[in-house]
């Protein structure tokens, strides 16, 4: 087994609105400024996040979660996906010990951990002297060994910076790699599932700019390349055989579905599929030609008439969905299959109707986390006893959940999930296929064997 030098360091953070995000923003744009090939990747289960990332690299963000991947798949994904990269930076979520059920399990440690990566711990110090070394110091001890290695300052005065800096240097020993002022120009919308997409923020290109130009002169971009290029040869393995195209996934992809993780359409195209973007926002119909559908989580709540008025698609896809064309829905996507979604003023708005159940949008999160699905019955993803990992993230809730599945958390509590026909597979859970490469190849079979079968039918 052959070793990959990937030199990379992972931002991490003491707590959650530290602003970790913007601070990954604003080296990706920094490092891209200088001409460096940069490979990102976000810890946990997060869509919205990777765009930006995306957004300023111009490549997909992976994932690098604890709980989808063990130590061998998740050095398996960044061996493939930076080897062409320069840098690989990893964002984590939350805090750096923050994990499932109060733990440090599945969490950005964990994932420092499983790749053996320098942390640098990105912290605003409002309201702090040297009580932010305490902090610091704090994360050090709290499980050892570990790897935080420095820290980066965020929304400080520039005046403040060599205050900050002697004290975290004197009481705990960490590097100091520059700092973000504060740049309330660049703050980023939010709303009920987090930051707005990146394609929503307003005057986007200008903040990324903003935010690139100043860590060009306020962070130590070359200590940081240093850093990175300490971290230990990750051990490298075969890339997965790649099937030839041999069907065509129609893949919903719009404002109102947004939400893939790449992993995913990469299995999938790793199976034989044609990925086909469309949008049931603004096409009259589906793409000409498809073996099976996929709809995605994201945001239909906020595109109600606009999904709803687009007759000519609906009517489309409907007559589509009568010749069992393979369906795969989550999320948002599963909303759009039911009978109608509820705005908050209780006006409904048909949909699809595909599926029996209607959805309302509720003032919290329902059934928020990581799951584990075992499949009750045989599906699109596989035979009775499948288990998949997945997580679930929605306001929303409907009359009619499905029962094809037992979604499990991680502290035991379960509950009935997803809807299963013959032909469509659609629930809440946001699944991570790679966890279950059979569901992939699964899936992919009925989609090649439904072109076989609508080919043959062509013939007479």
């Amino acid at each position: 087994m052959n070793l990959q030098n990937i030199p990379r360091f992972l931002l991490s953070a003491i707590g959650s609105g530290q602003g970790k995000t913007t601070v990954t923003a604003a080296l990706l744009g920094a490092f891209c400024t200088k001409g460096i090939r940069v490979q990102s990747y976000k810890c946990g289960p997060d869509y919205i996040d990777p765009m930006f990332h995306e957004s300023i690299t111009g490549t997909p963000c992976y994932h690098t979660d604890p709980f989808f991947s063990d130590e061998a798949e998740m050095k398996q994904l960044v061996v493939k996906k930076s080897r062409s990269a320069q840098l690989t930076i990893l964002e984590g979520a939350m805090g750096f010990y923050d994990g499932i059920g109060g733990t440090e399990q599945a969490s950005a440690y964990t994932v420092s951990e499983y790749l053996d990566t320098p942390v640098v711990l990105v912290v605003s110090p409002q309201g702090v002297g040297c009580s932010l070394a305490a902090i610091c110091r704090g994360f050090q001890q709290f499980r050892m060994p570990n790897a935080i290695c420095g820290v980066i300052l965020n929304q400080i005065r520039p005046e403040m910076y060599d205050y900050y800096r002697e004290i975290l240097q004197r009481e705990t020993g960490l590097s100091v790699y520059g700092y973000l002022p504060a740049l309330p120009q660049t703050r980023l919308e939010s709303r009920h599932l987090g930051l707005m997409t990146a394609k929503e923020v307003t005057s986007l290109e200008e903040k990324l700019q903003l935010l690139s130009k100043t860590a060009l002169k306020t962070v130590h971009l070359d200590a940081l390349i240093e850093l990175a290029e300490s971290a230990p040869l990750i051990s490298s393995v075969q890339n997965a055989k790649k099937y030839k195209k041999r069907f065509r996934l129609g893949v919903a992809q719009d404002r109102a579905f947004c939400f893939y993780y790449w992993e995913n359409l990469e299995i999938l195209e790793q199976y034989g599929a044609e990925i086909v973007p469309f949008s049931p926002i603004t096409d009259s119909s589906l793409p000409d030609d498809l073996d099976g559908l996929y709809f995605g989580g994201g945001y239909p709540e906020l595109y109600l008439p606009q999904l709803s008025s687009n007759t000519s698609f609906l009517e489309n896809f409907r007559q589509i969905a009568t010749q069992k064309i393979p369906i795969l829905g989550e999320c948002g996507g599963f909303l759009y299959l039911q009978q109608c979604i509820f705005d908050k003023d209780g006006t409904a708005f048909p949909m699809a109707g595909l599926l029996p159940g209607t959805s309302k949008l509720g003032n919290r999160l329902c059934r928020f986390g990581y799951v584990t699905l075992t499949s009750q019955e045989d599906t699109l993803l596989g035979k009775t006893g499948t288990v998949l990992k997945a997580h679930e993230f929605h306001y929303a809730d409907s009359t009619e959940n499905g029962a094809a599945f037992l979604a499990e958390r991680p502290n035991g509590k379960q509950w009935m999930a997803i809807q299963n026909t013959m032909h469509i597979t659609a629930g809440f859970p946001h699944v991570y296929l790679p966890s279950c490469p059979s569901a992939a190849e699964t899936f992919s079979h009925r989609c090649i064997t439904y072109r076989k079968e609508r080919n043959a039918s062509c013939c007479f």
